[in-house]
């Protein structure tokens, strides 16, 4: 038993932490329909790994490089001419398609791959924690800053730049924020369910939430639920704690979604 909380534990505290920046940044996502953003900036994060290998560089350093060039990158793209959600899928299939091919010339790394796809939160010590408790605690300070002007932008950007809210920085700020969570994420979900990590608690959370204020807590409490639930079945069924954890949350999705059309129906 010892054995299993120590195995366990390290591993548990960091999805408890990674929750905090989870759900607040999944519902300014949902608010913002800016969905397609953590898929692109996810598959992202196989290239960053694939660059690292390649440098041999530490992994965080290629996954922050290539989150922060896909930043700067879909700044450059912005244009009212393209749609957001192409130009998502456009560097998304490039970013993914390029990691693999870079992957395949590493035959380090391909004893790795489902891994780097899934995630395995169990790899996470005690000894990762504090950087790990001190960045989350920087990005949810600048998140509280901003987090009002960012609802503004959710809700109505025409009403939010009329009240003299910067919508290129706080669009910005999101970006930055969201790529610092796929460098923290890739170790809990791997780099093709972050964006399922973002979403769910939140979606999930919509169906129960009568402000933005609830729909935050709600997306909380499921993703915590998600992330317990999800990595000790994990342990105890020997599967991904990635693939665990999202499946967790989608029951909780479907069984939430399931009962309210029950009820309506009665």
């Amino acid at each position: 038993m010892m054995e299993w909380l120590q195995l366990l534990l390290p591993a548990w505290t960091m999805g408890t932490l990674l929750v905090f920046l989870t759900a607040p940044l999944g519902c300014l996502m949902l608010w913002r329909r800016m969905s397609f953003f953590a898929d692109t900036m996810a598959h992202g994060t196989l290239l960053g790994v694939a660059v690292a290998g390649i440098l041999s560089l530490p992994l965080w350093v290629g996954v922050t490089f290539l989150a922060l060039l896909l930043v700067a990158v879909l700044w450059v793209l912005h244009d009212p001419r393209l749609p957001n959600d192409a130009l998502l899928a456009l560097c998304s299939a490039t970013l993914l398609c390029s990691g693999l091919l870079l992957i395949q010339y590493l035959p380090t790394l391909r004893p790795e791959l489902l891994s780097y796809l899934f995630g395995d939160l169990l790899q996470i010590s005690w000894a990762d924690l504090p950087v790990f408790a001190t960045v989350i605690a920087i990005a949810l300070a600048i998140l509280y800053k901003y987090w009002t002007a960012q609802i503004q932008i959710a809700i109505d950007p025409d009403i939010a730049i009329s009240e003299g809210v910067n919508a290129n920085w706080q669009r910005l700020i999101f970006m930055l924020l969201l790529a610092l969570f796929t460098v923290l994420a890739l170790r809990a979900v791997g780099s093709l369910l972050m964006g399922a990590l973002l979403v769910i608690p939140a979606l999930t959370a919509r169906l129960l939430a009568h402000s933005p204020k609830q729909m935050v807590i709600w997306a909380f409490v499921i993703a915590q639920i998600g992330v317990s639930v999800g990595l000790w079945s994990s342990a105890g069924l020997d599967i991904s704690t990635g693939l665990s954890i999202v499946l967790t949350m989608s029951i909780l999705f479907a069984t939430i979604f399931f009962i309210q059309k029950v009820k309506r129906i009665v």
